[in-house]
C-alpha cells in the first residue's frame, strides 16, 4: 500500500498533553483505592520518574505494617509510543519491602544480611484487587492472569494494574553492597511461573535511543504499530506474538544510521528502518529488549514470527512519490 508523507506524519504523531494527564489520573486512581487499606502517600506529590516521558511514580506505605509499595506508570503511555487504539494505561504496583534477589553462583542471602520476607506478591495482588473493588464497586474491575483490569468510564481511566515484586540482580556485585544491583520487577501470574521485566531501564534506554536517532525512533515505533493495524484490515494474518512491546524493541535494535540518513522525510526514514530489519535476519538472535538486558526473542518460533511480519511489511509498505 502506498502512503503519502502526510499519512506517515499523522501515524508518527505523539500523544497529546491530555494523555499526560491521563497517566497522572491512573496513578491517582490506584493511590485513592489503596488508601482504603490504610496506605498513605504521606502528603507527597506524584513525581515525574524520567524527564521526556509520561512515566510517573508515587511511593506509598501501609500504616501499622510498614509495607512499602511504588506506583509506576510504565508501558506505551509512559514511553510516548502509544497509538489511538491503545487505551489502557499500565500501572505497576511494586512491592518494595519484599524483594526477590538474584546472586552470583554460590552466594547466599546471609552474605548481605537479608532475611526472608513476610509478604508475597500474591497477597499484594489480592490486596490491590480488594482495594480497587472497594473503591469502585464490583463492576468494571476484572482480575486477569497478570494484572487487574479497570474498565474506564466518565470518571476513571482504562488501566491495567500490575502487582509485582521488586527484583534485584546482584550477580555483578562482588563487595556484598546491598545497593549495588540492577533493579527490575517480577510478576507472578495466577497461572504460575515468573516474569522478570525492567520497565525503568526501558524508559531510560528508549529516551536515549530517541535522542540518538534525532527523535525518529519513537516516531517509527508509532508508525509500525499503526501500519500493523492497516495490514490486519487488509487481510494479513498477524501472529499473536507480534506485540506492541515487541515491535518497539525490534526497532530499538536498528542501527542509528537508518534513522538519520534522511533529515526530514519520514516515509524514506521508515523505509530505511524496515529495509534494515529485512536484511538483518541473521542477527535477530542477538536482539535485546529496549531495556538492553533481556533477549528479545525467547524462542526460535517467536523470532521467525517477527521475521515473517517484517517480510510482509516490507512487501506491503510503499511510499507515494
Amino acid at each position: 500500500m502506498k502512503y503519502t508523507e502526510n499519512q506517515i506524519s499523522k501515524m508518527a504523531s505523539s500523544i497529546s498533553q491530555s494523555e499526560d494527564e491521563k497517566c497522572k489520573n491512573a496513578i491517582r486512581m490506584v493511590r485513592d483505592a489503596m488508601k482504603k487499606l490504610n496506605y498513605t502517600d504521606d502528603g507527597k506529590d506524584i513525581r515525574s520518574y524520567v524527564a521526556e516521558s509520561y512515566s510517573y511514580a508515587l511511593d506509598l506505605r501501609q500504616q501499622f505494617t510498614g509495607k512499602k509499595i511504588t506506583l509506576l506508570v510504565q508501558g506505551s503511555y509512559a514511553n510516548k509510543t502509544n497509538i489511538p487504539t491503545e487505551s489502557d494505561v499500565d500501572v505497576a504496583v511494586i512491592l518494595e519491602s519484599t524483594f526477590i534477589p538474584q546472586y552470583r553462583t554460590g552466594i547466599v542471602e546471609s552474605k548481605y544480611g537479608f532475611t526472608d520476607g513476610t509478604f508475597s506478591v500474591l497477597e499484594l495482588k489480592d490486596e490491590v484487587e480488594k482495594a480497587l473493588k472497594t473503591h469502585f464497586g464490583y463492576q468494571g474491575v476484572e482480575r486477569h492472569d497478570k494484572s487487574i483490569k479497570v474498565v474506564g468510564n466518565t470518571y476513571r481511566v482504562d488501566a491495567d494494574v500490575v502487582p509485582a515484586y521488586r527484583y534485584r540482580d546482584y550477580s555483578k556485585d562482588y563487595n556484598y553492597d546491598v545497593e549495588n544491583y540492577v533493579g527490575g520487577i517480577e510478576i507472578r501470574p495466577d497461572s504460575g511461573g515468573r516474569i522478570i521485566n525492567f520497565p525503568e531501564q526501558h524508559i531510560k534506554m528508549g529516551i536515549a535511543k530517541n535522542k540518538e536517532t534525532k527523535y525518529n525512533f519513537k516516531k517509527c515505533v508509532r508508525i509500525i504499530k499503526n501500519m500493523r493495524e492497516d495490514m490486519e484490515d487488509s487481510g494479513y494474518k498477524i501472529s499473536s506474538k507480534i506485540s506492541s512491546f515487541g515491535l518497539e524493541s525490534l526497532l530499538w535494535n536498528v542501527d542509528i544510521a537508518a534513522y538519520t540518513r534522511y533529515s526530514s522525510v519520514l516515509k524514506y526514514t521508515f523505509d530505511e528502518v524496515i529495509s534494515f530489519l529485512k536484511s538483518d535476519f541473521s542477527n535477530y538472535s542477538s536482539y535485546k529488549e529496549v531495556n538492553g538486558i533481556k533477549r528479545l526473542f525467547p524462542d526460535n518460533t517467536t523470532q521467525i514470527d517477527y521475521q515473517n511480519f517484517i517480510t510482509d511489511l516490507h512487501n506491503y509498505y510503499e511510499y507515494d512519490i
